[in-house]
């Protein structure tokens, strides 16, 4: 449960992750400077370093929450439904946030694809994202049904597909339906079959 203090801090975090953003899109990832960075949200350097230990972390913080909410959502699934549908379920409170702000959603996609190291960041990230996906859909199936090595590969499509189909929503400036080229991506796959022995 987050506490008053927890809001505050994320707050601010939100508030200078926003800031650097914006520098980082008029100035370059590599040009700007902590200090530049701090100088911009009108904070002390050591003060920037307190909420944000690189420069990867001031961009890609605002996804954080995502995993624990993809895993929530996938673990709310109903008990007997196909594995692949409760996945594309799952991916629905990543969808709507960059849904909720497609201006600021496309400025951050455009400078993660753009900029190597937030690139590699971000697949780190969807790597993080993916055990916790696995062994909740591991757990959902019925023995035999599935291994955790398959429930592995699943969760890792659905991200790709999540993440594909956010590169084609940007590429068309938000003006598809996210959830809509979602939907597209995770049709090219038939259902997953169970495994069998």
């Amino acid at each position: 449960m987050n506490t008053t203090r927890d809001i505050a801090r994320n707050a601010v975090r939100l508030e200078l992750a926003e800031v650097a953003i914006g520098l980082f899109c008029s100035r370059g990832f590599e040009e700007a400077t902590f200090d530049d960075l701090a100088a911009a949200a009108g904070v002390s350097r050591s003060t920037f370093l307190r909420y944000f230990g690189t420069k990867e972390d001031v961009v890609l913080s605002v996804l954080d929450p995502l995993g624990d909410l993809m895993s929530e959502e996938l673990r709310s699934r109903p008990a007997g439904e196909e594995e692949w549908t409760s996945l594309r379920r799952a991916v629905d409170p990543a969808i709507e946030y960059f849904s909720r702000n497609p201006a600021d959603s496309l400025v951050l996609l455009r400078l993660t694809r753009t900029t190597p190291a937030l690139a590699g960041r971000l697949c780190e990230k969807q790597a993080n994202w993916r055990p916790a996906l696995a062994e909740i859909l591991a757990a959902r199936t019925s023995p035999g049904n599935s291994t955790l090595l398959a429930s592995h590969v699943r969760a890792a499509a659905a991200l790709h597909c999540l993440g594909i189909a956010a590169e084609h929503w940007a590429d068309a400036e938000a003006r598809l339906p996210l959830g809509a080229l979602v939907d597209q991506a995770f049709a090219t796959f038939t259902a997953p079959r169970p495994v069998t022995a």
